[in-house]
């Protein structure tokens, strides 16, 4: 396994380099989409940039971190997480590529979602025939979607928190008007 797990870091951040370009721009040619989708777009409504791109750092950071300690620690349990952490990744570019169709429009992010959510799945189930699947593997890869799952709505308090800060210290350039 260890030879597939630095991709995870990877795929992610070439997939995250095309959200955080496009973004930006995409929200603001497409103020519709907070008004049809409040439930979805609402944490995006008012983002700042630089909010956006912190956020993509943070999440960067547990891809990261799990991939370099199952990497130097083998062993089933950080494999367990490090393929949790990836079936989420996975389920990500899902979501992108469904929502993508919804609107029938060109999101960014779905290029690189076509991309690399066939070469995750091989990935997983290379890793899956490798992988020891025993109650503890599967409670720890539950574990490891269930801590990016909480991840990704920390980050859905944190990057409209940051936009608040931003606003109130006056800082309004590259902002991302949802409205």
């Amino acid at each position: 396994m260890k030879e597939y797990l630095l991709l995870l870091p990877i795929i992610f951040i070439v997939h995250d380099m095309e959200e955080i370009v496009g973004f930006g721009w995409f929200f603001r040619k497409n103020p519709w989409l907070f008004d049809r989708y409040p439930k979805v777009m609402n944490t995006y409504r008012d983002l700042y940039d630089m909010a956006w791109t912190i956020g993509v750092y943070e999440e960067f950071i547990p891809f990261f971190g799990i991939s370099l300690l199952a990497y130097y620690f083998p062993g089933n349990i950080l494999f367990a997480l490090w393929y949790g952490f990836f079936l989420d990744l996975a389920a990500h570019f899902v979501v992108h590529i469904a929502f993508t169709i919804k609107i029938k429009k060109y999101i960014p992010s779905v290029i690189t979602s076509i991309i690399f959510l066939p070469i995750s799945v091989l990935i997983l189930y290379k890793c899956a025939l490798i992988l020891t699947f025993d109650l503890i593997t599967v409670i720890f890869i539950a574990a490891g979607i269930l801590l990016m799952i909480a991840n990704f709505e920390f980050l859905r308090w944190l990057m409209p928190f940051i936009s608040k800060k931003m606003k109130l210290e006056g800082l309004n350039k590259f902002h991302v008007d949802g409205e």
